[in-house]
């Protein structure tokens, strides 16, 4: 959920991030130009692959032992001797295709049992803005089944990363961004916060403006395509999770026919605009903290929520308007802003496993009058790595949405949903409320009104939702499997907490998905899981 007055309607970072800086909270507590709604290819009208220069489609990736990943993808370690990494050219511009490439940064670990190998697996872990190169490897062990019969493959689309990232601010000037206040008491704060969002947007424009009109979701899908082509694939099998099953219904809007097995987890509705995505995502973590609040109430011993419900919201409420009012101190040297309490908060939301931490946190802030562990959780979500580099994932979910979406919203329109937003929640309600500026003045037009995922023709998709999930609420995944057409779209429903199903560990789910992308058996419609 990570926003200032900028960064907006966040579709779910979901990134190795949040793995990181969960590991480091443990060791330190011994002591992270227009075009119309379809695009140019709607399902009447297949594009193909095939439309495009052989230059392109006869690419052979020239794998090779991969390095650690760098700054923009998040800094971490090499992956292991399985691990291969290759570059892919694209077109900047599909109504070009033999004009100007880019390349797109790949990675995989071949099927660990070659004669039953089904073909490539590709995933995408959300954001918009995440890395593939630098998450698939850290969490290759939830899918290490699905690799005995397929390449596991990611790879970062386009603005994202090493696939020609979208920058805007040095480290410094992020750090500094995000001090901001991003939900505004006054006059004098909103003039502050709209002088930095326009600082901002000047310097995506300085130092990416060329790609920023060719970041969009549908250019992303045309890449997967060429893709899979590049990999030898017939059908494009497809694992999509949080923002990557938006991407995977676009795919399967544009190329019906080229779809194999595909799997949409936390998936993203795309039925809403930006307002009402950002209303349901204040919602959604309500519920989700909510459910948080309950559960620490029955573990007892000094939950800092206390009973929890409306009292356990009003107190993390009071709490951050005393945050924002006077900084915490963290052993980084840098201060725990109101805004980043917040956003660690909603860090801690993505897992149920996690919630220790926001205890912890919790308890820290109020009790010690400190911000470490909230900070770390932030940071994990602003993609901001203790040696005070950042991935690109801000600056990239920016560009993606802005170029995504035709709306711009105004102060004026902020104020007049801001009653709506803080009835949703006391906690998240003004903080997206205020993310609605993020594409105010962006420098590249946006596409459409919304994604386009219908897809007549396509093989069955199935299309997963958390009853418990705070970024991608669980009405989404209905409609999209009613979006994606009868006959496509097989809905499948988790009774559980946290961001997606798969990776729970639910057994039962586990069974299901594989079943299903192993053995091609496609579950009932409407089957649960909890």
């Amino acid at each position: 959920m990570s926003r200032s007055s900028r960064t907006i309607r966040t579709r779910a970072l979901v990134s190795a991030s949040l793995v990181i800086a969960l590991a480091t909270l443990t060791g330190c507590n011994g002591d992270d130009g227009d075009k119309d709604k379809k695009g140019a290819g709607s399902g009447s009208d297949t594009p193909s692959s095939s439309g495009l220069p052989a230059s392109l489609t006869g690419q052979k990736p020239d794998w090779k032992k991969c390095a650690a990943p760098t700054a923009s993808q998040g800094i971490g370690e090499a992956p292991g001797s399985d691990w291969e990494c290759a570059t892919l050219k694209a077109p900047l511009d599909y109504a070009k295709p033999d004009g100007e490439t880019i390349d797109l940064a790949l990675i995989r670990a071949k099927a660990t049992e070659p004669k039953k190998r089904i073909g490539s697996l590709v995933f995408n872990f959300g954001g918009p803005g995440g890395s593939g190169v630098s998450s698939l490897p850290s969490f290759a062990q939830d899918y290490e089944n699905l690799r005995s019969r397929y390449d596991l493959v990611s790879f970062d689309p386009r603005g994202v990363g090493e696939s020609a990232g979208v920058t805007c601010l040095s480290d410094k000037e992020l750090d500094a961004s995000l001090e901001i206040d991003g939900t505004p008491d006054d006059d004098a704060e909103l003039k502050t916060a709209l002088a930095e969002h326009a600082k901002y947007v000047a310097g995506c424009k300085e130092k990416s403006g060329k790609v920023l009109p060719y970041v969009d979701t549908v250019s992303a899908a045309r890449d997967m395509d060429l893709m899979r082509a590049v990999l030898g694939d017939k059908k494009l099998h497809y694992f999509g999770i949080s923002y990557g099953t938006e991407l995977g219904g676009v795919y399967a809007h544009l190329f019906p026919k080229n779809v194999g097995h595909a799997v949409l987890d936390a998936v993203v509705d795309p039925t809403e605009d930006p307002v009402s995505g950002a209303l349901g995502q204040v919602k959604g973590f309500q519920l989700a903290l909510d459910n948080y609040m309950k559960d620490c109430a029955k573990k007892g011993r000094m939950c800092p929520t206390g009973k929890g419900g409306a009292e356990g919201s009003e107190k993390i409420a009071s709490l951050l308007k005393e945050i924002d009012a006077k900084p915490l101190p963290t052993r980084s040297g840098r201060e725990l802003t109101g805004d980043q309490a917040l956003n660690g908060i909603a860090a801690a939301l993505y897992s149920e496993e996690a919630w220790e931490f926001l205890s912890m946190g919790l308890t820290e802030a109020s009790k010690l009058r400190r911000g470490d562990m909230l900070q770390l959780l932030s940071d994990s979500m602003t993609g901001r790595h203790v040696s005070g580099r950042y991935s690109n994932i801000q600056a990239a979910n920016t560009a993606i949405n802005c170029v995504d979406d035709k709306q711009r919203y105004t102060v004026e329109d902020v104020k007049a949903k801001l009653p709506e937003f803080r009835k949703a929640s006391p906690v998240f309600g003004e903080f997206l409320a205020w993310g609605m500026l993020g594409c105010t003045d962006w420098p590249a037009a946006g596409t459409t009104d919304g994604p386009e995922v219908s897809a007549k023709g396509s093989a069955p998709i199935l299309v997963i939702g958390n009853t418990g999930d705070p970024a991608t609420p669980y009405e989404g995944a209905r409609k999209m499997a009613r979006e994606l057409g009868d006959g496509v779209g097989v809905e499948l429903t988790f009774k559980g907490e946290g961001h997606g199903a798969y990776n729970s560990g639910n057994e039962c789910m586990t069974k299901v998905v594989d079943g299903y992308l192993l053995d091609g058996k496609v579950p009932a419609e409407g089957t649960t899981c909890s």
